[in-house]
């Protein structure tokens, strides 16, 4: 019953093929389906990235505790980096003399870096925010620091990435709409500094031959809190700007997940259809599955591997907490349905003995199973997709 209902969701109509920029971005439509989804490929200056995907974020050019070897494997297409975190350490302008992120954390598949906003956020006691731009104390020593939208668009030229993210102000849940009214104002103000900025720049990336002539994109970050009058405004503003692609941002921070959805089902419909849409910072397995069905391309979170370190795992039977007593003699995968590197080779006693004895293989393992639980689901939705086409 349930293989009925997936397969009579992805009704596919005629194939599109939309050239967003020759140079930086194209995005080809393969097929969508009657709920929205969209089976794409997007062709970035360093990988071509099959979407939907999900995004493992590298916070510090580092997936916690997965080497980049192990992400290729688990065929990770393209990881995030961290602004604010890589401002600060090593420097955006050491990394771009060391020849960009990319040559940096040795990746030669496709990055996208988010602007700093999302991180001067969450630092409500240590930042003060103007017209000008955030004003903030570094978590790592107290020093001050100052962003603008015009710095951190020179920060993400700096570190080479593939995608760029227009700066922001997040709104905090719950927020009134006097509050959301204004935070997106500037927001919308902060996105023409950061474009008009970003097109007068973009070429100073780091140099790597074999990129010559091609640049980084700047994505526009739709705003708005939870009321969707202003999620349309902000929208229809970003869409009038012309970036090669949006994304949903302000989502996951404390507002119920039946609020996400609903933000997310109203903007999306309001975003040009032959362009990427990215929701920025969600959520669990089967949340990033109903979300690419719906037709959202692009998803990030720090989910999998944040989890992962507290021995929460996911698996085909649902969430499991490593820890637990009943696993000390547990001879089975942790997953019997999932041919990851994990399962094919270790048990539940043994993954349990490693956090209960604090070794830093436990992060490690517990990690590369999350990340191929998320991976795996977003290959199995495109496979979906692809059978479904192939049945018309």
């Amino acid at each position: 019953m349930a293989a009925a209902r997936v397969a009579a969701a992805f009704i596919c109509r005629s194939p599109e093929s939309i050239t967003i920029d020759k140079v930086s971005l194209t995005f080809n439509i393969h097929h969508t389906t009657e709920a929205g989804g969209r089976r794409a490929t997007m062709q970035l200056p360093h990988a071509a990235v099959e979407t939907p995907v999900f995004m493992p974020v590298g916070t510090v050019a580092t997936v916690k505790a997965v080497p980049q070897h192990i992400l290729e494997e688990l065929e990770a297409q393209i990881i995030l980096g961290n602004t604010y975190h890589l401002y600060l350490r090593p420097g955006h302008e050491a990394i771009r003399r060391l020849g960009g992120l990319h040559r940096f954390m040795s990746w030669e598949r496709a990055i996208l870096t988010d602007s700093g906003g999302f991180q001067v956020f969450s630092l409500s006691e240590l930042r003060k925010v103007t017209e000008n731009g955030v004003e903030f104390r570094s978590h790592l020593d107290g020093g001050r620091h100052f962003f603008s939208p015009e710095h951190s668009m020179d920060v993400q030229i700096a570190l080479g990435s593939d995608i760029a993210m227009a700066f922001d102000e997040c709104t905090e849940y719950p927020a009134e709409y006097a509050r959301a009214r204004s935070s997106l104002d500037l927001t919308l103000r902060w996105a023409e500094r950061s474009k008009r900025h970003f097109d007068a720049h973009k070429y100073e990336r780091p140099w790597d031959e074999r990129f010559a002539g091609q640049t980084p994109n700047l994505f526009g970050i739709v705003q708005g809190g939870m009321y969707l009058d202003l999620r349309r405004e902000s929208a229809e503003r970003l869409v009038e700007m012309d970036f090669p692609g949006y994304a949903i941002g302000g989502l996951s921070v404390g507002e119920p997940r039946e609020r996400t959805r609903e933000v997310i089902e109203a903007t999306l419909p309001l975003l040009p259809k032959d362009k990427p849409r990215y929701v920025m910072g969600v959520g669990y397995p089967d949340e990033i599955a109903e979300y690419a069905r719906m037709g959202v391309d692009m998803m990030d979170c720090v989910l999998p591997t944040r989890a992962a370190r507290h021995g929460l795992l996911f698996t085909s039977e649902g969430r499991m907490n490593i820890k637990n007593r009943q696993y000390a003699e547990d001879q089975n995968p942790p997953d019997v349905h999932c041919g990851c590197m994990v399962c094919r080779r270790y048990t539940r006693a043994y993954l349990r003995h490693l956090m209960a004895a604090q070794e830093p293989l436990s992060a490690v393992l517990n990690s590369i199973h999350n990340l191929a639980f998320y991976l795996n689901t977003m290959r199995e939705v495109r496979e979906e997709m692809s059978r479904a086409a192939a049945a018309q």
